[in-house]
């Protein structure tokens, strides 16, 4: 759903911007190419880091899950932090390349802090002799928590904007470039997925055989070459200047909103419009703009923000008692697309667990595919990835054409249909992680028998498969929503997904040690043995809670687009007043009330 403003950019010296120089695919391969090397850098450490945990810094399992799912949530969750920077003061470019010298930063005082056995505690083998193992602390553990957050803030602001940087080199209002952009979200989730093959293959072997010190080294140097792919681009950009704070506006259509809550709105158009003509003293009227008012019916108790009374002065009312009826229609999407943001919690709850105690569940199992070779735990994640760089451009190559045939959609299916998809075959990852947990933990307790690593590739593949839909699906409907001047923080909620999902995570598993817990046991997830665990019963709980969110998803998105298909019925009608509509932007709506032409 793309917004009806005429988009303005500008090149690197800040000057109206080029078609035939600026934009395009041309520019956004040089953001692929930083989206592959920092996803690259991160992966490599994010996926192999309960191991490191565990073995180098000698906390528990449990403890090792939460500090793994705590700081891949807080760079999600910081995501919110990048897109509003973005968005309202240092536009996408700018605050890639600040933040990403941040992560660089990051990744040296890791591969510094692992290298220095004075910044570690003395090795000890926490398998066989745990309970003497000597855990981090004091200086030691503040080292590495500073290096460890200091690549969250980086790349927590880094990646809403690589997604949104690379879209905004396509004009949403040209046909051909905006069936373009659904080309290169695909593209971009192509670029993710070489990036997290090669971090969960190359670098997570290099981590295993050459030290976790050479491995944060090399994602240094990764996060490095991404930065040179960016900077390398900035002569064919089209940027998209900061237009202030995006808060602001949002505000001022909830404060107008109270205020005039004893209002009464008018129950239909007609009305409307017919009070235009002769109104009394203290009657209450819309502003101007009403050509879009209609856009929808859900949360009408906004549109009492654009009602203005009638006292004979003909006063002008500030910007935070009146408000534009373009601006309250974008802060009502923005609360009408919260519900299917939410659906997606859960999905990234899974996720989670693949990146720790499936970890730890291939630590459990025979790793060796050679007499000389073994696979490092971690890079069981790669299969899926392996799968989809074969996948995903089949998909865009194949199946889009076909289905746009068939539905009409640009995207081929739509959003919405992309991740209700993907949600719904997350819920076999953890069907299938259950059964093979079960299968694993039988065999090793009652047949003393260590089953292959690749009893459990089954849970990544189906899983992979499932984000191809979800993630993709997901920034692709949070993009295209019509918030103009909120791309980059629309995309950051996508990522504040995975961080409500990681810290769902960490929740769930506090929750049933608690409750699993009694004076003989210690919980399901309590003890650093898989074997003595019960790990599988933890997947069969969050298969369970896929499925209901899978059921609520479906509730969710049917409201969505039925309020969306209402609101198709009647833009035709309101094609007359494209020319008012223009005047607006979520961010300069908030001048309203200073026009005399938007007072009746």
């Amino acid at each position: 759903m793309s917004g009806v403003c005429e988009e303005t950019t500008v090149d690197w010296r800040g000057r109206p911007s080029n078609p035939s120089k600026h934009g395009g695919m041309k520019a956004a391969t040089f953001v692929l190419g930083i989206q592959s090397f920092e996803i690259m850098a991160i992966a490599a450490v994010g996926n192999n880091l309960i191991t490191y945990l565990i073995n180098e810094m000698h906390f528990s399992l449990a403890k090792s899950a939460n500090i793994v799912t705590n700081f891949v949530g807080t760079v999600f969750l910081l995501a919110l932090l990048g897109g509003y920077l973005s968005d309202s003061y240092l536009g996408s470019f700018w605050t890639m390349l600040i933040f990403g010298f941040v992560e660089l930063s990051g990744f040296i005082l890791l591969s510094v802090q692992a290298h220095l056995p004075q910044l570690k505690p003395p090795p000890c083998n926490m398998l066989s002799d745990g309970e003497h193992c000597k855990e981090a602390k004091g200086m030691k553990a503040l080292i590495f928590f500073v290096a460890l957050y200091l690549v969250a803030l980086g790349s927590g602001c880094v990646k809403p904007n690589m997604i949104a940087h690379g879209a905004d080199q396509f004009n949403q209002d040209n046909p051909k470039q905006s069936k373009k952009l659904s080309t290169y979200f695909n593209a971009a989730y192509f670029a993710f997925s070489v990036g997290e093959l090669i971090a969960l293959t190359i670098l997570v072997w290099v981590q295993t055989h050459s030290g976790m010190d050479v491995g944060f080294g090399v994602s240094a140097v990764a996060m490095a070459m991404g930065l040179i792919s960016l900077v390398s681009g900035t002569l064919y950009y089209r940027n998209k200047p900061p237009q202030g704070s995006i808060f602001t506006p949002i505000a001022q259509v909830f404060v107008a909103a109270f205020s005039k809550r004893k209002q009464v709105c008018p129950s239909n158009r007609q009305s409307l419009h017919g009070s235009q003509g002769n109104v009394p003293n203290n009657h209450v009227t819309l502003s101007s703009d009403t050509g879009s008012l209609l856009h929808t019916e859900k949360f009408r108790f906004l549109d009492k923000a654009c009602l203005k009374i009638q006292d004979g002065a003909n006063t002008k009312e500030s910007p935070w008692r009146l408000c534009s009826v373009t601006q309250v229609n974008q802060v009502k999407i923005l609360i009408s697309v919260v519900p299917i943001f939410a659906c997606t919690i859960i999905f990234n709850t899974i996720l989670a667990q693949l990146q720790t105690f499936s970890v730890q569940q291939g630590s459990a199992m025979n790793t060796q595919l050679t007499k000389s070779f073994h696979i490092p735990p971690a890079s069981l994640q790669a299969i899926p990835y392996i799968l989809l760089i074969f996948v995903v451009p089949l998909y865009d190559t194949f199946f889009v054409p076909f289905a746009r045939k068939i539905t009409g959609h640009e995207s081929g299916i739509s959003p919405l249909q992309r991740i209700g998809f993907g949600l719904f075959f997350a819920t076999f990852s953890m069907v299938a992680a259950a059964i093979m947990e079960k299968k694993r933990r039988d065999s090793a307790v009652n047949s003393d028998k260590i089953l292959s690593i690749f009893w459990i590739a089954p849970q990544f593949l189906i899983f992979g498969f499932s984000e191809m839909f979800t993630a993709v699906g997901l920034i692709e409907f949070f993009y295209k929503q019509s918030l103009k001047g909120m791309q980059a923080f629309l995309t950051a909620m996508t990522y504040c997904s995975y961080s409500f999902g990681f810290f769902l995570s960490s929740l769930l598993v506090s929750m049933v040690n608690k409750i699993t817990s009694s004076s003989s046991n210690g919980g399901w997830l309590h003890d650093n043995d898989l074997n003595k665990d019960r790990l599988d019963l933890f997947y069969w709980l969050l298969a369970a809670l896929s499925f209901l969110n899978f059921l609520n998803y479906l509730f969710w998105s049917r409201w969505y687009s039925a309020n969306n298909s209402t609101s198709s019925s009647t833009s035709h009608i309101h094609e007359i007043h494209a020319e008012d509509y223009n005047h607006y932007s979520f961010n300069n709506a908030k001048n309203v009330g200073a026009d005399d032409h938007n007072i009746p």
